[in-house]
């Protein structure tokens, strides 16, 4: 008699493309691109060890996700956003997460919560190392999982793309030991109402934390 196959995870290679994009939105979070600041393909491709086309087509990438400008005879330029561009977006994404986590409580399956539990474990020990960029990075991952919970793709498609373009605001936000311990907490409260499928904590919660990320973000503005 046959042993049953084995459903092994299929092993996944990134593409120069990805690379490049990551690497590209990470020196724009971090500042090491600041707003307004002009993206020297010569300068930043030997930075990366990259020809010009993969950098171009990361460029591209990231003018879809609003990161990035590309304007007339200027080239790429690091989009700044003004305080009304975050207030605005802040409020949608807010809504959105909102719905997001409702739908989340009321269907997801255990195994799904499970999962954003374990993110939210990980993400806390991020925080006792300090390590700020892969902690934003899983914070930001959990924020999306949580949307994604609700089964909604159309939902998801809105909140990922408004998201992606104020990562850099949302990553210097969280400066300092006050305003990153306040997000933490915030986080752990959102958790604690999903682990109990209360939607409508859940939904005050992911609204606290959404004004506080405002008034995180203004002071840096």
């Amino acid at each position: 008699m046959s042993e049953p196959a084995i459903d092994y995870p299929r092993i996944t290679r990134r593409t120069l493309h990805d690379e490049v994009l990551e690497r590209l939105r990470d020196m724009i979070i971090e500042g090491l691109l600041a707003p307004g600041q002009r993206i020297n393909e010569g300068v930043v491709g030997a930075q990366l060890g990259v020809s010009r086309t993969p950098l171009r087509e990361a460029i591209k990438t990231l003018a879809s996700e609003g990161l990035v400008e590309i304007l007339p005879a200027k080239g790429a330029i690091v989009r700044r956003f003004t305080e009304k561009d975050l207030a605005d977006i802040l409020e949608v994404i807010k809504a959105l997460e909102q719905l997001g986590g409702r739908i989340a409580c009321e269907q997801a399956s255990d195994a799904v919560i499970e999962d954003l539990r374990a993110m939210h474990t990980h993400m806390l020990e991020l925080y006792e190392t300090r390590d700020r960029l892969e902690y934003f990075k899983l914070n930001q991952a959990i924020h999306s999982k949580l949307v994604a919970a609700s089964g909604n793709a159309a939902l998801m498609e809105m909140h990922a793309t408004l998201q992606a373009r104020i990562k850099r605001l949302r990553f210097v936000g969280n400066e300092g030991p006050v305003k990153w311990a306040g997000a933490v907490a915030e986080h752990e409260a959102m958790m604690a109402a999903l682990l109990k499928r209360d939607s409508a904590e859940l939904s005050r919660i992911i609204g606290v934390h959404m004004d506080a990320t405002l008034l995180r973000v203004r002071e840096v503005l």
